[in-house]
């Protein structure tokens, strides 16, 4: 049976035969709360790592065995995406792949968009077209798409089919990785499947974006800064519950998922000026600390995720509620004060607003 459409093993083969995932972007956010997740839950597995340790990027962030370089099974690369024969190399010795390698940040792609589409659009064209070149041998590819590629939602809650509108550099950077992956799946059949996650928050996050920079934000009593009138809702899904649907997707039967595309988000969205809200009165910081700032450019309004597809096929939903995530990220911040504050620096970036006004966004 050609490998494409091969069934999935059965999870303790899987684990028997010594399965080896490549996880492209391990050491940002998302990345690197999966390469904990896969650590800790399937010791059995050769995990290798490949970042290009861009500012969002930290090899603090992976298990501590990355670290020392010395174990087989647990193997760190410093590089680019881009870097075909690189890719070409770690894919074809990888029995699964999950693409999170990306610039992600919306107000960061307003300021300096280029290498949004160089990593997000061609450095997902090269991971495709290794995958490509091994895929008898790849049992599942995923790709870390995001809610972004939607825009505002047309309709209450946002399902797999809503139209692809993206508002930023960024989204649309991501809107075209998206397409890009089920093209080939379309043309070539690679073992792909799409998973567009809503906003994430959790530990190991960059500063730059809103709830670790609330939190911190609170930690040093400073203000908490609110883009326009603060209305703008998000659906925000703590990254363990993220890092699980992934894990479900990636061992999933053939038959349910390849070629499918899966929201992972929590059903309930959270206006921004609600959140502050939250963090103050978790860490007793003033409600006086919020204050606003213009509104930024390519701001999406409303996003609210329908799960009920991953729910459907796989059985997954989210689990952590917002104040126990909440919770806990702010207690992860507070206890992990060296890893965060070489980042403070870089909290802030310089954009336009659609008034025409430069501003620390």
């Amino acid at each position: 049976m050609p490998a494409a459409i091969r069934p999935a093993a059965a999870l303790e083969d899987l684990q028997e035969m010594g399965s080896t995932i490549l996880i492209t972007g391990g050491a940002g956010f998302i990345g690197s709360n999966f390469v904990h997740h896969i650590a800790e839950r399937y010791p059995d597995y050769r995990i290798v790592v490949v970042d290009a340790l861009t500012y969002a990027g930290s090899v603090e962030s992976l298990p501590q065995k990355f670290l020392s370089g010395n174990d087989p099974d647990r193997k760190f690369w410093y590089g680019n995406v881009c870097n075909a024969e690189l890719l070409a190399t770690l894919v074809a010795d990888a029995d699964y792949v999950v693409h999170f390698a990306a610039e992600t940040h919306v107000t960061r792609s307003i300021f300096d968009n280029q290498l949004f589409f160089i990593t997000d659009v061609i450095g997902t064209h090269t991971v495709a077209n290794a995958v490509l070149k091994a895929r008898r041998r790849i049992r599942r590819f995923v790709h870390v798409s995001t809610s972004e590629v939607y825009g505002t939602a047309r309709d209450g809650i946002m399902t797999e089919e809503h139209a692809l509108n993206p508002m930023s550099p960024y989204a649309s950077a991501k809107c075209g990785a998206d397409r890009l992956v089920y093209s080939y799946w379309a043309t070539y059949r690679i073992p792909a499947v799409i998973v567009r996650p809503f906003n994430n928050y959790g530990p190991r996050q960059h500063l730059e974006k809103v709830v670790p920079r609330f939190i911190t934000s609170a930690i040093l009593s400073e203000p908490l800064f609110v883009h326009g009138n603060g209305k703008a809702a998000r659906d925000f899904i703590h990254v363990d519950d993220t890092c699980r649907a992934i894990d479900m997707l990636l061992h999933a039967p053939a038959e349910r998922v390849e070629g499918e595309v899966f929201n992972v988000a929590s059903g309930q969205d959270r206006a921004i000026l609600d959140i502050a809200g939250d963090v103050c009165r978790l860490m007793k910081a003033p409600e006086t600390s919020i204050q606003f700032r213009g509104e930024r450019p390519g701001q999406v309004f409303r996003h609210t995720g329908d799960a009920s597809k991953i729910k459907r096929v796989l059985g997954w939903e989210a689990r952590v509620p917002w104040s126990d995530g909440l919770s806990a990220t702010a207690e992860w911040y507070a206890r992990n004060r060296a890893w965060w504050e070489k980042q403070l620096w870089m909290r802030t970036i310089p954009i336009t607003t659609a008034e025409g006004k430069t501003e620390l966004h």
